[in-house]
């Protein structure tokens, strides 16, 4: 039997719902939990409209590996807020949201919701792992659009990729990827490097936007083609483009590991089935109390059992 497999990207999910849902959603004893409740709605709408077998909060156990930053040192430098010389530096996160992540943690493991991290990788690497293992059509949960490159038509693996919310999901697969951006998902993160991403710290090349890179892309194939049309002086490439290209010969040789998600992470065993009940009710039953979270675990509870809500 065929089990489609979904994969939350977890904390670009958390990010949305805290900045989503308003901080007046409070516990008893005044703390925001909007994140919490915003991130169980969004499993809820996910698991109704989409109907997984099997699902994964895949989880960022380090959010800036070193080993990409030992490549580039620009790699997301400017969300630091504490850098650690024994583990991963902690990222700059909004001070009513850090206490809400233990929250969400606690919940999904009383639900019963894999969580799987892995030591020195980013959730989007997990999330590539399992998309390369998965024998079944995958839906891959987003807002990072990195992600686009594992999209692959053959094997049914696409993007939900939300917009306002997770229930206006553009559903991103190889045709879409070449209408927006001119290129295939197996080219992307090329393409990603020559354009950089500011929001990654990534700085691409000077004076290559996203038009150029994509044009550049697809007449030389890949990366590999586009730096030896630079070398090439009887190449078409423009002055301008070629003194770029050659002068971040530096950041070119490193970017595309950096950018390109890892896809053979070691994982632990995990049962990545749905789960149709809690797992631990009791601990759940604490949690809704302790935090609030009633409305959103009756909305979501019946979801997972199978049942629409009102049907």
């Amino acid at each position: 039997m065929t089990r489609r497999l979904m994969l939350l990207d977890t904390a670009s999910l958390y990010f949305r719902a805290y900045f989503g849902v308003p901080d007046s959603v409070r516990a008893p004893d005044g703390t925001p939990v909007n994140a919490v409740r915003g991130l169980l709605d969004f499993i809820g709408r996910l698991v109704q409209d989409h109907r997984p077998d099997e699902l994964v909060a895949c989880w960022d156990d380090d959010w800036r590996p070193q080993w990409r930053v030992d490549l580039i040192p620009s790699y997301k430098a400017h969300r630091v807020a504490v850098e650690t010389e024994t583990g991963p530096d902690e990222e700059e996160i909004p001070d009513t949201l850090s206490p809400q992540v233990p929250v969400i943690e606690s919940v999904l493991a009383a639900l019963g919701i894999a969580r799987i991290g892995a030591a020195g990788y980013e959730a989007d690497d997990v999330i590539g792992t399992l998309a390369e293992r998965a024998e079944g059509p995958v839906d891959i949960v987003t807002g990072d659009r990195d992600l686009f490159q594992l999209v692959d038509d053959e094997r049914a693996v696409r993007v939900l990729y939300p917009r306002k919310g997770v229930g206006d999901c553009d559903l991103v697969d190889s045709e879409l990827i070449r209408a927006k951006y001119g290129v295939r998902p197996d080219q992307y993160a090329d393409f990603a490097a020559l354009r950089g991403d500011a929001s990654d710290g990534l700085p691409g090349v000077k004076g290559i936007g996203e038009k150029t890179a994509a044009q550049l892309i697809t007449e030389y194939g890949d990366l590999a083609g586009v730096r030896a049309a630079a070398d090439d002086r009887t190449s078409k490439l423009t002055p301008a483009k070629r003194r770029g290209i050659v002068e971040a010969a530096a950041y070119l040789d490193v970017a595309p590991t950096v950018v390109r998600v890892a896809r053979d992470v070691p994982l632990p065993d995990f049962d990545p089935t749905l789960p149709a009940a809690p797992h631990d009710p009791a601990a759940l039953q604490a949690l809704a109390t302790r935090w609030n979270l009633g409305g959103a675990l009756t909305r979501l509870l019946p979801v997972l059992a199978g049942v629409r809500p009102g049907a």
